[in-house]
């Protein structure tokens, strides 16, 4: 019988990938178990690849890349801006739509699941929407109108979820999908993001167990070992794709696989499952990518690429800290040094702020010690806090807890004009770069310190994740002379200007021009446009008369030959 071809994927296509998912699964188990699985597998992803929506897709992308220049993503909570007796999905998409309209063009929803914890990262059921929320309907309208990413939460389920309620009722099949022992375990040698203990201790049906709990006694870690387990995460990744997710962010991917007597992060068969997601993608959605959430030292974070068979994109943790370095010492010359030095076949996430902390290790290796406590000492004098990681049993900083509003100012004079101007200049530093933007809701809306969240839960990630109210919102957006205002439409006019620079496309090249340590130079260029980006790190005036009368793309003028404090050039 002939085969019958699927559109943009032949039928000799289709059989390769299966080898290499054959391949993988056979490493990740055994050659009897990854045959087993592959004849499950493909059924599912046969089933997914006739669905609407993934078709739909499909025929509008026709293998192109999903993203370009004009592309840029905002992340969000679901009800991160709420109105009463609305839903906080529907709230959002009218936010969206009014006041980002296509400027942005993609939006990351954070975990809008059924949860108990962690911001929604305590996942009790992958595949409903929360109904506090909204529904599936809602989400789909949002996926219609935007580039949609959303959270693979695959390292753990909540202890509400359904599989560890079976597991703590006693039932045999959900006994191995979590990792536990009768006795207490100590294991120093395993890297730790949370001062919490790694195993906390529950009553069973059949007797009290430690369970492993990475990162809170709420979020119990899953057994990839036992290879149901990575079956159902494999078709959670699927019927996400359905709902017209086209971006699928792999959430604290490099704590999945566990081994005896090693860190027990960013092991080999962690990566496997990686590239077993890349080469479903490629059988079922093409257009799809996988964007690789990994907050470790720089090495370790890249190695999510693989050669080029894992993630389609890594996040830049690196990004954060180093702007916030040469900002606060007014002197860009680490990150001007990393910018040169990094791979530029690379395709990165970079994003600036997040419902997270500026975390420090993308900053290992690359400042030094005393920059790191610089910064550590800044955050503190501009009311945020430090959380700390564990290893081998010794703290050590982790992020930094602060909006990065006022970690760019200083809280304590509120009133400095130049505010607006510094802190979008270091968002510009993010937009210059190559790789997809990704801009935090908070930081589009210029958000302070959210002193009250930490007060209410004692968690220190609250202060970035303040709940706005639509008719407040709105009425700060309506005064010209509010922060939120002046904020948001500087911000969404620097993106707007970005968009019609061809040379920004996120697969051009890029050369650190090295023109004056408090300036941030970058010559992008996509087949034969270029254009050089310039940043004033400080807020000294810079003569750059070498470059006078080029015309600037940012404000449609032409260049004096000077560089105000804090500007921002974009020069043809």
């Amino acid at each position: 019988m002939a085969r019958r071809k699927t559109r943009n994927r032949g039928p000799i296509e289709s059989v390769n990938i299966l080898k290499r998912i054959k391949n993988i699964l056979r490493i990740i188990y055994s050659r009897e178990v990854g045959d087993q699985l592959l004849r499950h597998l493909k059924n599912r992803m046969d089933v997914y690849a006739r669905n609407e929506t993934i078709q739909r897709k499909r025929k509008i992308y026709k293998g192109r890349p999903v993203l370009n220049e004009k592309d840029s993503i905002v992340i969000t909570y679901a009800d991160n801006v709420c109105r009463e007796g609305e839903k906080p999905l529907v709230t959002l998409h009218h936010f969206l739509r009014k006041y980002v309209k296509t400027i942005v063009t993609g939006v990351h929803i954070l975990p809008f699941f059924p949860s108990s914890s962690d911001g929604g990262f305590a996942v009790i059921d992958h595949k409903k929407v929360d109904p506090k929320f909204g529904d599936w309907h809602d989400i789909r309208r949002i996926a219609r109108d935007y580039h949609l990413m959303v959270d693979l939460v695959l390292n753990h389920v909540s202890s509400k979820s359904k599989w560890f309620q079976k597991f703590l009722q006693g039932d045999r099949r959900f006994r191995d999908y979590f990792i536990w022992s009768d006795r207490k375990i100590v294991m120093p040698e395993v890297f730790r993001p949370r001062e919490t203990p790694l195993f906390t201790k529950f009553e069973t049906a059949w007797g009290a167990k430690y369970v492993w709990t990475t990162f809170s006694e709420d979020q119990i870690d899953l057994n990839y070992r036992n290879p149901e387990v990575l079956m159902n995460i494999i078709d959670i990744l699927l019927f996400y794709l359905s709902q017209g997710v086209e971006i699928i962010r792999l959430d604290a991917v490099g704590y999945v696989w566990k081994e005896p007597h090693t860190s027990c992060v960013n092991l080999s068969k962690t990566h496997q499952i990686v590239k077993l997601f890349r080469h479903i993608l490629q059988y079922v959605a093409p257009y799809a990518m996988l964007l690789a959430e990994a907050n470790f030292p720089f090495k370790d974070n890249i190695s999510y690429f693989g050669e080029g068979d894992e993630a389609h994109m890594v996040y830049q943790f690196s990004l954060p800290p180093l702007v916030l370095d040469a900002f606060a010492r007014k002197d860009a010359t680490y990150i001007n040094r990393f910018t040169e030095k990094t791979r530029e076949d690379l395709l990165f996430f970079d994003f600036l702020a997040s419902h997270d902390g500026i975390g420090l290790l993308g900053a290992k290796g690359i400042l030094k010690d005393e920059e790191l406590e610089n910064l550590i000492r800044l955050t503190l004098d501009h009311g945020g806090q430090v959380s700390y990681r564990v290893k081998n049993g010794e703290k050590s900083p982790y992020e930094l807890n602060i909006t990065y509003f006022d970690a760019i100012n200083d809280p304590r004079n509120p009133d400095d004009p130049i505010d607006v101007k510094r802190f979008i200049a270091s968002q510009a530093v993010m937009l210059s770069l190559r790789g997809v933007p990704g801009i935090y809701i908070h930081s589009l809306l210029g958000s302070r310190n959210y002193y009250k969240g930490v007060e209410e839960t004692g968690i220190k990630r609250m202060i970035n994740r303040e709940k706005l109210s639509l008719e407040n919102l709105e009425a700060s957006l309506r005064n010209k002379q509010s922060l939120r205002y002046k904020v948001l439409e500087q911000f969404l006019r620097l993106l707007d200007s970005r968009k019609e620079i061809r040379s920004f496309h996120p697969r051009g090249t890029r050369k650190v021009l090295e023109l004056d340590r408090r300036l941030i130079a970058v010559e992008r260029r996509f087949k034969k446009e270029k254009v050089l980006a310039i940043i004033n790190v400080s807020d000294d005036e810079i003569p750059l008369p070498e470059y006078e009368m080029r015309f600037n793309l940012v404000d449609r003028t032409f260049f004096d030959g000077h560089i105000e404090p804090y500007g921002v050039y974009a020069l043809e």
